[in-house]
C-alpha cells in the first residue's frame, strides 16, 4: 500500500467488525485497535478501571466516554499505529468521535474512511446469542454457522467454551437499543465529513470483506 490506512469500522454488536478488522490488519499489516479487547484486558488484569468496566459491560451499557477515550488515545500514540490502524468499537458516541478527530489532528494523521457495516436487528440477535468463546485461547464458535466438533469444547485447544454475559438475548436487545440511541448519530457526523461509506453486512465473511476492499480501492485510485 502507498498510504497508511486509518479506518474506523462502525456497526452494531454482532455486525462482524472484529472479524473484518482482523482480516484487514493481516492483509495490510496495520494495527488492530479494539476498544472491547482493551477493556476486556483491563478486566482480566483486575485493575480499578477493569473492575468498573466489568459491571458496566455485563449490563450491556457503554463504558463512560472519558475512560474509553483515554485508553484509545494512549493506544493510537504507540509506534505500531504510525503505519495505520483499524479502529473497531470506537468511537461509539459523538463525544468519542469529537475526541478522535482532535487526536488525529494532533497526530497529523486524518482518517481515510469510516465504514458502517449494516445488519438487521433480528439477524444480529441470532448471531450473538449463538456465539461461544474458548476460555483458554479465545477462539470463537457459533451453534449455527461454526459449531465445534464436540459441544462445549474448543476444536483448537480443547478448552471449555462459554457464552459471554453480554451475548445473552436480553442483554443483546439492550445493547442494540443503546447502539441506536448513542452510536447511530455518528453516521450523520461522518457523513457530513464525507468519510462515511455504508456496506451490507449480510453474507459470508469473504463477501463482506470484498465490499470493504472495494471502498478501500476507491481511496487508492
Amino acid at each position: 500500500m502507498g498510504w497508511a490506512m486509518r479506518l474506523v469500522l462502525l456497526g452494531p454488536p454482532g455486525a462482524g467488525k472484529g472479524t473484518q478488522a482482523r482480516l484487514l490488519t493481516a492483509k495490510f499489516d496495520v494495527a488492530h485497535v479494539s476498544a472491547g479487547d482493551l477493556l476486556r484486558q483491563a478486566v482480566a488484569d483486575g485493575s480499578e478501571l477493569g473492575q468498573t468496566a466489568k459491571s458496566i459491560m455485563a449490563q450491556g451499557a457503554l463504558v463512560p466516554d472519558e475512560v474509553v477515550i483515554g485508553i484509545i488515545e494512549e493506544r493510537l500514540c504507540r509506534s505500531d499505529c504510525a503505519g495505520g490502524y483499524i479502529l473497531d468499537g470506537f468511537p461509539r458516541t459523538l463525544r468519542q468521535a469529537e475526541a478522535l478527530s482532535e487526536v488525529t489532528r494532533l497526530l497529523h494523521a486524518p482518517l481515510d474512511w469510516v465504514i458502517s457495516v449494516e445488519v438487521a436487528e433480528d439477524d444480529l440477535v441470532q448471531r450473538l446469542a449463538g456465539r461461544r468463546i474458548c476460555r483458554t485461547c479465545g477462539s470463537m464458535f457459533h451453534g449455527d454457522t461454526k459449531p465445534p466438533m464436540r459441544i462445549g469444547v474448543c476444536d483448537n485447544c480443547g478448552g471449555l467454551l462459554f457464552q459471554r454475559d453480554d451475548d445473552k438475548e436480553d442483554t443483546i436487545r439492550h445493547r442494540l437499543r443503546v447502539y441506536r440511541e448513542q452510536t447511530e448519530p455518528l453516521v450523520a457526523y461522518y457523513s457530513k465529513m464525507d468519510l462515511l461509506r455504508r456496506i451490507d453486512g449480510r453474507g459470508t465473511i469473504e463477501e463482506i470483506a470484498e465490499r470493504i476492499h472495494q471502498v478501500l480501492g476507491d481511496k487508492q485510485a
